[in-house]
């Protein structure tokens, strides 16, 4: 994943945040090649599984790419319950898991049942630009034996479906799988350097991981990491962050419909340049009222864990 990350010139804006300053490609590189080392100082490497349990926003982002690089990456739901976090820290067969400085999630106490070790990461804030983190504890194992950056034909990501028996099902992603469908996500949806997407989605999933941040990183463009959907926030996030294009499933999309009266000024002001939708079918209607209300074209993509997600070719 690391050469998805060379589009991008070194100013350019990479991740933002609300109320957070922004990380720049050359910052998001020098931070994939900090995490890649201290994984390997930690012992973990190429094709060690790592979960993942962060909140949605910028930190989970580039927890997901800069881990990638190094290891083999599960984020998991935070909602989940303590059996659930056991369930599939021991079907993914962790290694380690990646959680918060004083995270109160119950994966931790799931992971230790397990004798999985912790690893907890610092994120600053304040002034320290959106994603940036560092990691703390978890340095005893010794050098990773085969450390150093993932190549192509390695897992990158780990996520479940729930196919067609009861039992998850693991379905393992390779860096070129992502790559590619990144790349494609990109060349359909014409995203160059000067987009801004403003994610939505949470970063545990394939689409907000793949069609929103890696399509976006992919083509040097830019994210805009919210703490994940929130309809009374998401006008003031559209101001702020002045997007090109946002991404989400249709209930979120007929909440958003539901509030844009009320912001009308917003909605006139807004920089849209066109707004996807997938993960479900988008009803008719709803997409008529969404080309309506911000005067942008809506494309509607079909995609699956298996295959990495997909777009369609239309291009806006």
């Amino acid at each position: 994943m690391f050469e998805l990350l060379s589009a991008g010139g070194d100013k350019d804006v990479a991740i933002s945040a609300p109320g957070r300053a922004a990380l720049d490609y050359a910052g998001l590189r020098r931070h994939v090649e900090r995490t890649v080392a201290a994984l390997k100082r930690r012992g973990v490497g190429r094709g060690d599984r790592v979960a993942i349990v962060l909140p949605n926003g910028p930190e989970m982002a580039t927890a997901f790419v800069s881990i990638a690089c190094a290891a083999t990456t599960a984020p998991l739901n935070p909602a989940y319950r303590q059996d659930e976090f056991a369930f599939y820290l021991e079907d993914i067969r962790a290694k380690v898991l990646i959680v918060e400085q004083g995270s109160p999630s119950p994966a931790v106490a799931a992971a230790r049942g397990l004798d999985i070790p912790v690893i907890e990461i610092d994120a600053p804030g304040g002034s320290t630009p959106a994603g940036a983190f560092e990691f703390i504890g978890g340095d005893g194992d010794g050098d990773a034996a085969h450390g150093g950056l993932a190549e192509a034909d390695d897992s990158a990501l780990l996520l479940h479906t729930s196919g067609t028996t009861a039992r998850p099902k693991i379905v393992p992603l390779s860096h070129r799988n992502i790559c590619a469908s990144a790349r494609h996500i990109a060349a359909a949806l014409a995203l160059t350097t000067a987009d801004r997407c403003l994610n939505i989605m949470p970063l545990f999933h394939i689409h907000g991981l793949i069609a929103a941040v890696s399509s976006s990183l992919g083509a040097g463009a830019g994210v805009h990491c919210t703490p994940g959907f929130n309809a009374l926030k998401f006008f003031g996030w559209l101001d702020d962050a002045e997007p090109s294009w946002y991404t989400a499933v249709p209930t979120m999309h007929q909440a958003i419909l539901g509030r844009a009266a009320r912001n009308g000024t917003i909605v006139a002001n807004a920089r849209l340049r066109f707004i996807r939708s997938s993960s479900s079918s988008l009803p008719p209607q709803v997409m008529s009222e969404l080309e309506a209300t911000f005067d942008v074209p809506v494309i509607e993509s079909y995609g699956m864990t298996e295959a990495t997600s997909s777009d369609d070719q239309q291009s806006p």
